[in-house]
């Protein structure tokens, strides 16, 4: 039995590992092609120093530009999270805002847990022999840092939230010279999109496994990019202060690194840049379906030492891109398919780009070219499957002689890959005849099927604009889609399937117009609460418990727009919010389309409630919903006039039903609208409501009779948009004799949809944030 959490034995087993007194990350230095990043170790009276380098192509930094140096930092704190297990202070230097300092600390205990687990639980060569034998302990924390972000320098703050210009024609895909990144840009490139290769070049051994597909796609591609980074030296550097770690390292053969396990960030991170430069909005990363690995080593959680290849990586990294306004969504257009089910396509498919594929680490240059070992696990594996789908190793670089040793190490060592890939490709070459053995093998034919499975690899994984064409090229060389229900493979009929056609979760995609979505009949939305039956609310209540209650009003606002305005706003908005979240998605309340409204009494057509009203209506609907199973409600309100009633039936709520309530009445983004807006006062009916009318229902907004009422007072004190405004009523006549306040004719579509934008993604975050904690953890800091 592992030891349970207690002080002394924590401090027992992992105090020999914690060897460094402090590391420092910053400040970083900014230049428009280049950053670097001092790192700084302080080990008893020593202090060692080395630059991180990223080194760019192009102008993609601007050193006068406040997200421009918050980028950079986050790109230079990255190789840092490998080193919480190992230091007793971590200090990041420079301008990180929440969403950075939630990220690191929460990446930086993670990868402490996988490396404890693989790089000292289980055998690793690296270690000096003393050190092999760390004791098991079961704790919940295991980064033994203590992190600290300081700003001692005049470092401007982050600026503040806006989505990134971009489009989600435009396909990144980080490339590495390995099957599939080649795959990945062949397919896109045959579907139409704009794709963009990204090698990501670390000046040592590691570059030569991408030469000669970086050669090819720089000669061939005209949107091929290159990001040289001495992120392996850093790692090297950081090696050699850590006496349970063999001095020679460099020296042992091994396809695994020493200690690191927080890598692939390191070269996403370094590619973003490039995106922002170029307006991309998607980067796609070479994950197949067994690199999503949750397992458990002796009663300890962990990934494999495989998180930031999983699934759960690319939906954490796609909603802090989000909550960071950087609008880019990351994820594998592979991720149903196997290893060599991705070997096969690409090599059929897309010969002149397979003839380019280099997988072993171990390679060397002979001449204008990069050629394989032949020795390596990586070799076996590749030469394995290039045989087992009939296509001659030699296309690649391999030699006759090391094809024959591959194949004959392949029955003796075996493969780093699913049992059942294994499998399946031992069963094949048995059966053609490539191999001579007396062991038999089972056949696995769902190795050779697109496979789905809720956690792995979700129907709705990858945006709808790519999933059908994708798909249709895979069924071709399969043998069929599987899902796994109940521990089993069943058959399933990708056209038929409704779950094909679910939106994509975690891309912001607003569909600005009237219908809920171009697949809405296809599939019902099983988050709106109203739709649901009672046994489906009954199992769903299981799963989530966060609930949207938007709350509108039905009044005048002004002579182009319609009376429901506020009420369409709050639903549109709530339910765009849900469908953006990922799964298991909030579930979003009927609509309250009355609200307080007899500021507005004395023009035709407004419809109010009173306070009173309001705020026993929505106190009685969260009791109710608290008693199904809601622990954390969220009320939308799309009119400032609800306020107060809402803000008093959060609190009653809370204090009988003890769930957590809030209210955003745009509190959460107002502060990033007012900057794109021109008019000042602008609160009602002005250039934001008839821009976000403009985006969702433009054929209801009269453009003719559009007309500008900004109002102005005697006090600044009375201004509403002011930040030292103070809250105060009135009747809207007195102030405006149209009803308005501000200036529609300054609002636009487009503005309109930066608007609903921004409103949209900072309430997945925060939701995002509440689905993830107890009601302990929202009243009290994890960390």
């Amino acid at each position: 039995m592992g030891k349970k959490e207690n002080g002394s034995n924590r401090e027992d087993t992992l105090s020999r590992l914690k060897v460094i007194e402090r590391l420092e990350v910053g400040p970083i230095k900014i230049e428009a092609k280049k950053i670097i990043v001092p790192y700084v170790v302080y080990q008893g009276k020593k202090k060692d120093v080395i630059e991180l380098i990223y080194r760019y192509e192009e102008d993609v930094f601007d050193d006068n530009d406040p997200t421009s140096q918050n980028l950079a930092e986050v790109i230079g704190a990255q190789v840092a999270l490998n080193y919480g297990l190992f230091c007793q202070e971590i200090v990041f230097k420079g301008a990180y805002d929440n969403q950075d300092r939630r990220l690191i600390r929460d990446m930086m205990e993670n990868t402490a847990r996988e490396i404890y687990v693989k790089k000292f639980l289980e055998y690793n060569p690296f270690l000096v022999t003393k050190s092999v034998h760390i004791p098991l302990l079961r704790i919940k924390k295991y980064s033994q840092a203590t992190v600290n972000f300081e700003n001692k320098i005049k470092i401007p703050s982050p600026s503040s939230w806006r989505y990134w210009e971009h489009s989600q024609e435009g396909h990144a895909v980080l490339s590495s010279g390995g099957k599939d990144s080649l795959l990945s840009y062949g397919l896109l490139n045959e579907i139409g999109k704009d794709v963009h290769p990204i090698f990501i070049n670390e000046s040592g051994r590691h570059w030569f496994t991408a030469m000669n597909a970086y050669r090819y796609f720089k000669k061939n591609i005209a949107n091929t990019s290159r990001v040289w980074t001495n992120a392996d030296r850093v790692f090297s550097w950081m090696l050699r202060h850590f006496p349970f770690i063999r001095q020679d390292f460099q020296n042992i053969r091994s396809d695994e690194y020493p200690v690191r396990l927080w890598t692939v960030a390191v070269f996403i991170f370094g590619a973003l840049p490039v995106l922002r430069k170029r307006g991309i909005g998607r980067l796609i990363i070479g994950d197949e379906y067994d690199t999503t690995i949750r397992t458990s080593y002796k009663g300890i959680t962990h990934y494999d030492g495989l998180y930031d290849q999983s699934r759960y990586f690319d939906n954490t990294l796609t909603r802090y891109f989000m909550s960071k306004g950087w609008s880019v969504a990351q994820f594998s257009i592979v991720r149903s398919l196997s290893e060599m089910l991705i070997l096969k396509i690409l090599t059929k498919r897309y010969p002149h780009l397979q003839k380019h594929q280099v997988s072993c680490h171990a390679a060397h240059i002979k001449g204008e070219r990069v050629y394989p070992c032949g020795k390596c696990e990586k070799c076996r594996r590749i030469v394995g499957m290039l045989s087992a789908i009939d296509i001659d190793p030699q296309h690649c670089g391999y030699s006759s002689r090391q094809i024959e040793y591959c194949l004959e190490m392949l029955q003796e060592k075996g493969i780093h890959q699913e049992s059942e890939g294994q499998e399946q490709l031992m069963y094949i070459l048995k059966k053609k005849g490539i191999i001579n053995t007396d062991k038999n093998y089972k056949e696995r034919p769902e190795i050779l099927h697109l496979r789905f499975d809720p956690e792995r690899s979700p129907f709705e994984y990858m945006p709808l604009d790519l999933r059908k064409m994708l798909f249709d090229i895979y069924l071709s060389y399969g043998l069929g889609a599987l899902q796994h229900v109940s521990k089993k493979w069943k058959k399933v009929n990708l056209k038929r399937e409704p779950a094909v056609l679910k939106a994509y979760p975690l891309e912001p995609d607003l569909d600005f117009s009237e219908s809920d979505g171009q697949y809405a009949s296809a599939f019902p939305k099983i988050y709106l609460w109203g739709e649901l039956s009672w046994p489906e609310a009954e199992r769903y209540l299981k799963e989530i418990d966060v609930a949207l209650l938007p709350v509108g009003s039905i009044e005048q606002h002004g002579p182009h727009l319609p009376l429901d305005t506020d009420a369409f706003d709050a639903q549109y908005l709530a339910k765009q919010v849900a469908q953006a979240c990922s799964d298991p998605k909030p579930l979003v309340l009927p609509l309250i389309p009355y609200g307080v409204s007899y500021h507005h009494d004395e023009f035709t057509g407004t419809i109010g409630i009173n306070n009173y009203t309001l705020s026993k209506l929505v106190y009685e609907i969260g009791m109710s919903a608290a008693r199904n199973g809601i622990k954390k409600l969220l009320i939308i309100n799309a009119h400032g006039g609800n306020t107060p009633s809402l803000n008093f039936a959060a609190q009653m709520i809370n204090r009988d039903a003890h769930i957590f309530v809030s209210v955003d009445s745009g509190e959460t983004s107002d502060v990033d609208i007012y900057q794109l807006v021109e008019t000042p006062n602008d609160v009602h009916a002005g250039e934001v409501e008839t821009s976000t009318a403009l985006a969702t229902r433009p054929h209801l907004v009269k453009m003719d009779q559009r007309q500008s009422s900004i109002p102005e007072f005697s006090s600044r004190y009375l201004n509403f948009t002011s930040k030292r405004g103070i809250l105060w009523y009135a009747y809207t006549k007195k102030i405006s004799k149209s009803g308005v306040m501000g200036d529609p004719t300054k609002a636009s579509a487009e503005k309109g949809k930066k608007i609903w934008q921004i409103m949209v993604a900072h309430l997945v975050a925060f939701v995002e944030d509440l689905k993830r904690m107890s009601l302990e953890e929202i009243h009290q800091r994890k960390y």
